[in-house]
């Protein structure tokens, strides 16, 4: 049990990817995780359902970075890494939230894989951007531009393409 590890999704943009590859570890600035309030609102979701909605709110998270660093390529980027367990703490209590504080670092060598947009989803993401919070305030006509780039899938890269990914959006 010392050892157990949790899969934790942290909301990224290009810049921090950068920034990560040069310090070595990524700064959780909002971490997702299959949390117990999760399970419980969710009780029907298997372990895959459950870690996808722990990804699609990182993602969602993402648009909120986004909209705060306008110099930010428009591309979502969720960071998927495996911590420590006793390092990840639930957030808050309410039911059905995914959102947790991870102490400590996240070293590169912990990411398991990182998600990015693709340059066709540039448009859509920029628009949900602009309308996130908006839209999770109730706004129907602001949720559906949001849906619209949830409707992109997110690339994967392995933890060993982080220069790679970098060098082809321009972040060399």
């Amino acid at each position: 049990m010392a050892n157990e590890m949790v899969r934790v999704y942290l909301a990224a943009t290009l810049p921090m990817l950068a920034q990560a590859r040069s310090a070595g570890l990524v700064e959780p600035a909002a971490a997702h995780a299959v949390t117990p309030a999760l399970r419980e609102w969710y009780v029907e979701g298997d372990e895959e359902e459950l870690e996808f909605v722990a990804f699609t709110r990182a993602a969602q998270d993402a648009l909120r970075l986004l909209r705060a660093d306008h110099g930010a390529a428009r591309r979502r980027v969720v960071v998927s890494a495996d911590v420590p367990a006793a390092t990840v703490r639930p957030s808050d209590g309410e039911l059905g939230s995914s959102t947790v504080r991870v102490g400590g670092e996240v070293r590169l060598t912990a990411v398991a894989a990182y998600h990015v947009d693709d340059a066709e989803a540039e448009a859509d993401v920029a628009a949900a951007a602009d309308v996130v919070e908006e839209a999770a305030a109730g706004d129907p006509d602001a949720q559906f531009t949001v849906d619209g780039a949830e409707d992109h899938d997110l690339l994967w890269y392995a933890p060993s393409e982080l220069d790679e990914l970098l060098n082809s959006v321009g972040h060399s």
